[in-house]
């Protein structure tokens, strides 16, 4: 398995998000949950085994982080709902989940930012929402709804990647 439109072994992601939670946090549950994040979303996992397996607070975390694909219908077409959706729920998010949904996006924009320097706005082809902009106001809705987090140099990172690829004009678009 692959990250989406690239040759790096997806095992890379999950791993890179709980090594930077490690960057903000010493509790095991949430690393855990960190490296766990996608695996409802993407690898058809129910909650209930991961309660069976790491207990309800590991399963509670990741289930937090994971977003409603709305299966029956295109990715494309429900990319900006589910967007919303996930801002809105991060930004009532305790602690701890916006540790791991602010990892999951650094390890994001950390690949887009490499990539986007190679290849420039191609990059956004492989996406199911192609317009730069609606990713610009997603990864910036991310820096407004972890803003607890600016302290850490995790943050101060992904703030400095989004300003970095999307610049003032792509953040101050609206949705």
């Amino acid at each position: 398995m692959e990250r989406k439109g690239t040759a790096t072994p997806y095992i890379l992601h999950p791993l890179e998000a709980a090594a930077i939670v490690g960057t903000m946090t010493d509790d095991q549950e949430i690393i855990a949950a960190a490296m766990l994040h996608d695996v409802i979303e993407d690898a058809s996992v129910a909650v209930e085994q991961l309660q069976q397996i790491f207990g309800e607070r590991i399963a509670a975390l990741v289930a937090a982080e994971t977003e409603n694909k709305r299966e029956n219908l295109p990715a494309a077409d429900t990319w900006q709902v589910r967007k919303e959706e996930a801002i809105g729920a991060l930004c009532d998010a305790d602690l701890p989940v916006k540790m791991i949904a602010l990892a999951d996006k650094l390890s994001n924009i950390r690949a887009i930012y490499r990539d986007y320097h190679q290849i420039g706005d191609r990059l956004w082809d492989r996406f199911n929402q192609k317009d730069k902009a609606k990713h610009g106001w997603y990864y910036q809705s991310v820096v407004d709804a972890t803003k607890e987090l600016a302290a850490y140099p995790a943050w101060q990172e992904y703030d400095c990647l989004v300003r970095d690829i999307f610049g003032q004009s792509e953040l101050n678009i609206k949705k």
